[in-house]
């Protein structure tokens, strides 16, 4: 994770710039909106790999409040700037310093990859949320497209490339059965697992248009294609 809290804190800077454009706002746009379907709105939210706090300003823009934490300082600090009004707070999942059914919502989007203790996440995400809480996670999937993707990142790494994501972490790509067993073992109910995702934003203009076009055809008939694996479960009731 030294490593991931290293390259966040790199490109902290021009984080944002990777969502400014059309392509950037329409893709965590599509990712926030599968997210925001399965978990409570005005609720308490804790947004876990937070980033510079664009799904914790989604929250609190729809009614609710928010917490975000990341495990890079630069992050946090350009959510703060961002969020003036919420809570960023440095640290890592496996091991969360909130009490104990502190949140309605938990979230993390684009982060769950990068953890290298899932399970242990999950535990303590259960342990936080309050009874009847519900918790959302979009992450990568594992299809023909992305199982080439640590290639090109391992290349982009030793040619120097910086840009937001591009490098050797050992993500792990997930199955829907992979992170629906996870969500039940940490004793989430409703689990439900979805694709999400086929119009990619580092995709060039007139291939993401085309994309966009087609992508709610390949979420419903073809979602083995699709980028990110959505991933939703509730606390049950006391």
């Amino acid at each position: 994770m030294k490593k991931v809290q290293q390259h966040y804190d790199e490109v902290a800077d021009i984080y944002d710039n990777r969502y400014d454009g059309n392509r950037g706002r329409y893709y965590h746009g599509h990712i926030s909106d599968h997210v925001m379907r399965e978990i409570p709105k005005g609720g308490f939210l804790l947004d876990l790999g937070c980033g510079t706090g664009l799904f914790v300003q989604r929250y609190v823009d729809d009614g609710g409040q928010a917490v975000g934490l990341d495990i890079s300082p630069g992050m946090v600090r350009h959510g703060r700037q961002r969020c003036p009004g919420s809570g960023f707070c440095v640290g890592t999942a496996d091991v969360l310093p909130f009490k104990d059914a502190t949140f309605d919502a938990l979230a993390s989007l684009l982060a769950f990859s990068y953890v290298p203790d899932p399970e242990g996440m999950l535990r303590e995400c259960f342990r936080v949320l309050k009874p009847g809480g519900r918790i959302a996670v979009c992450t990568l999937s594992r299809t023909v497209f992305t199982s080439i993707a640590p290639i090109v990142y391992q290349m982009g790494e030793k040619v120097g490339l910086k840009k937001v994501g591009v490098g050797d972490f050992d993500e792990h790509y997930y199955t829907n059965a992979e992170i629906a067993e996870l969500f039940k073992a940490a004793g989430f109910e409703s689990v439900s697992v979805s694709r999400c995702s086929f119009a990619h934003l580092n995709l060039a203009d007139p291939v993401f248009n085309l994309a966009r076009k087609v992508e709610p055809f390949v979420e419903e008939k073809l979602p083995y294609l699709a980028y990110n694996v959505c991933a939703g479960g509730k606390k049950p009731e006391d």
